[in-house]
């Protein structure tokens, strides 16, 4: 089993964390919360993609991606909406495409 690198366990962490303080920003801070959610979230997904990379036998289907036990335990600590944006991104891995920067905050 090829469990996801501490790299990636603490990326989510922060991403959760972000996403708490998004949740419950109030009194003007809420674009400051968002773009540091947005950012931590991104970062979770390059160190996705790194783990993926490295893998020896990496599924080739989304199906069989979302499948791996290291990728559902991660989805699972992962809030419902994102888990489209999660899926969304899992693809364009599978496809070995990259955003640019500013694609990432569109």
């Amino acid at each position: 089993m090829n469990r996801m690198n501490d790299k990636v366990e603490h990326l989510l962490h922060t991403a959760l964390e972000n996403w708490s303080a998004m949740a419950g920003a109030g009194g003007g801070g809420e674009e400051a919360e968002a773009n540091e959610f947005e950012s931590s979230f991104y970062r979770l997904i390059d160190a996705v993609r790194e783990w993926y990379e490295g893998l020896k036998n990496p599924p080739r289907t989304l199906e069989a991606f979302m499948a791996l036990p290291e990728v559902e335990s991660l989805t699972d600590r992962l809030p419902g909406p994102l888990h489209l944006n999660f899926e969304t991104e899992a693809e364009l891995i599978l496809e070995k495409v990259s955003r640019i920067d500013e694609d990432k905050y569109d």
